[in-house]
């Protein structure tokens, strides 16, 4: 692919624009760990919640989400729509009292919740196993996506991607480590305007485009279970390019559990990661609110309704029974597919495999997610190639920043300071600036040795995800029960890994395709891992009360903490859960309401559309009376 002059002004422009908001911002951050970590707890609540979106907004996402609807249509989706119900649930549940802990990061939270020598134990180490192990998998699943771009877009060999993905990391850790949180956060916000510009530009220029025709002309071309919005429940009906047909069991898995009881970053129950980061690095306990609620609407409703229209379009662009005339080509695609030969058998099967649009209809073929890329190829003209590419570099370094910045404030804040600096409390502010400015160099070149083992992206999902089944229910209840200690904690991370190996070894062939296909081994996991460290909670001391009698007196719990306010002679506050749970059902009802109306209104079909859009409407009005009654 060639670039012109102007794409690669846009390119280069936007890269110092970057550059600069790191060295303008670099004094704020060398206040202390607070500072270069939280942005001195004075963000702006709509740049919390923009930060929160572009960091989401990854370099594979809508490459993921092409996939996604090109292999089950817009119900496929439900995958991370599901998440929707966490997130809402950390909202309102839990971002007062993360604002309230007053805490650096995350894994501080263990220090002024737990005690005894475990609870030093699990601090430590979480700070290696977040912010080194799982760290670097997501920074190298976000490599893997950019790899495919400049491989697929720019014909880069796949011998010299690295080079290039490391002089990205480069960029992104220039300014992060200059900057810390405050110009990561406001370069996000740059970042994702630039992001969502170029993603709606691509939307509306290839629904133009003479071959696409408009929408009308892709739904009237493609089968009508493309576009609906929640999957056929018979596991056997699909095929090639059909509708995301699930079982009960699975869809069960990620709608009703799956949200609540397992880790996943930016998901993660109870808030963690860099959503927690950016709770606590608002200037009030209401400002953590909105920043979380603004970016569960934004993140759900407004992001991928673009990406969708160009997932569609590239169906009837590039899949081969719609895009080749002759369907005994696309017939015999399908068929060497499915008997597992490989894209080069295709090709060199195929008569006149290298015409563009055979050529590309193959590769479709294999993989999905190129939809978007040729997409991006066939239908931008100059200048406004740059500026996708900015946006999805945008996308990419707002990712990536975070996460090294986040990585490094567990480095740093929970395992150097409490473990490896000799007087934790007067240690210097200058030279913990400058160990984060190392460990967030060093973080970049961990996640790309990682990059050049990771193969595939899904992998890396489906394992995070199984393999923090269970552990959900603990972060949610640490801040509700009293009874919770390190060990429940402890053990609901470990129980996972023993529990998936177990499952995928030895249950899946025991009890064959029906235990497979009805997510057997996540239903294990979640029961293994819930009942075991409730039964260790109950077997272990409880934590010191007058750890307890601190947590209740600085986070003012609600929930189950009976026995500690009275313990300690306090009068417990009046409860707030029914309220808390009214705002959760009447957010949901709004945010997906609003994101099928969204849907509904793009495919034309406008009686549906006002119908969810009055729901949401309703639950919206609903949501802010509500909100009205929140005590602060």
């Amino acid at each position: 692919m060639v670039l012109s002059l102007l794409d690669w002004s846009i390119i280069v422009g936007f890269l110092l624009v970057s550059l600069i908001i790191g060295i303008r911002f670099k004094g704020k951050a060398e206040g202390g760990l607070t500072n270069f970590f939280l942005g001195g707890r004075n963000l702006p609540w709509y740049i919390a919640g923009i930060s929160m979106v572009a960091t989401t907004f990854a370099a594979d996402t809508p490459l993921a989400v092409s996939e996604l609807v090109a292999s089950g249509g817009v119900s496929k989706n439900w995958l991370w729509w599901s998440f929707l119900a966490g997130g809402m649930l950390t909202t309102f549940f839990f971002s007062r009292y993360w604002r309230r802990a007053n805490i650096v990061t995350e894994l501080e939270l263990i220090d002024i919740r737990y005690s005894g020598k475990e609870a030093k134990v699990l601090r430590g180490f979480k700070s290696v196993y977040l912010g080194i192990f799982l760290n670097s998998m997501v920074i190298a699943w976000v490599n893997l996506a950019l790899n495919t771009l400049l491989v697929t877009f720019f014909d880069i060999p796949a011998t010299e991607v690295y080079l290039y993905t490391f002089l990205a990391m480069a960029i992104a850790v220039t300014y992060a480590s200059m900057s810390g949180l405050l110009g990561v956060a406001i370069t996000d916000t740059v970042q994702f305007f630039i992001a969502m510009a170029g993603t709606i530009i691509l939307a509306y220029l290839v629904l133009d485009a003479p071959e696409v025709g408009g929408m009308e002309t892709i739904t009237a071309r493609l089968p009508q279970h493309y576009f609906d919005f929640f999957p056929s429940l018979d596991a056997g009906a699909a095929s090639n390019f059909h509708v995301f047909s699930v079982s009960m069991g699975a869809f069960l898995s990620f709608v009703a559990v799956q949200w609540w009881a397992s880790w996943y970053p930016g998901a993660e129950p109870g808030g963690g990661g860099y959503i927690a980061q950016r709770m606590m690095s608002v200037k009030t306990e209401k400002d953590a609110l909105k920043a979380t609620l603004f970016f569960q609407v934004a993140h759900y409703v407004l992001r991928p309704w673009p990406w969708i229209i160009v997932a569609l379009a590239a169906i009837t662009l590039y899949a081969p029974e719609y895009a080749i005339q002759d369907s005994a080509i696309s017939d015999l695609i399908y068929s060497m597919k499915d008997q597992g030969k490989s894209m080069e058998e295709v090709m060199l099967a195929i008569p006149n495999s290298a015409d563009g649009i055979i050529h590309k209809s193959i590769e479709y073929a294999y993989n999905q997610r190129l939809g978007y890329v040729y997409a991006m190829q066939d239908f931008l003209p100059n200048g406004l190639k740059g500026l996708l590419l900015v946006a999805f570099l945008a996308a990419y370094l707002s990712t990536i920043s975070t996460q090294l910045n986040m990585g490094a404030s567990f480095i740093v804040n929970d395992l150097y300071v409490p473990y490896l600096t000799q007087n934790k409390k007067t240690a210097n502010p200058k030279k913990l600036i400058q160990v984060s400015r190392v460990a967030t160099v060093v973080l970049m070149m961990v996640g790309l040795i990682v990059t050049t083992q990771i193969k595939s992206i899904s992998g890396v999902w489906e394992f995070i995800m199984e393999a923090g089944a269970g552990l959900g229910a603990v972060l949610i209840l640490r801040w509700y029960w009293w009874r919770i200690n390190a060990w429940s904690e402890i053990v609901g991370m470990v129980a996972p890994f023993l529990a998936y190996g177990f499952g995928h070894l030895v249950l899946d062939p025991m009890f064959g395709e029906a235990f497979v296909t009805n997510k057997g081994t996540f239903y294990f996991t979640v029961l293994f891992t819930t009942g075991s460290w409730i039964l260790v909670t109950k077997l272990t001391a409880p934590v010191e009360n007058q750890k307890l009698k601190s947590f209740v007196e600085l986070i003012q719990p609600d929930g189950w903490w009976g026995p500690v306010y009275l313990a300690n002679g306090m009068e417990k506050p009046k409860s707030n859960m029914k309220l808390l749970f009214a705002l959760w059902i009447s957010a949901l009802v709004m945010t997906y309401s609003l994101l099928f109306a969204m849907g509904k209104l793009i495919f034309g079909e406008l009686q549906e559309a006002l119908i969810w859009g009055t729901i949401g409407f309703i639950g919206m009005i609903v949501l802010s009376q509500l909100l009205k009654r929140m005590k602060w």
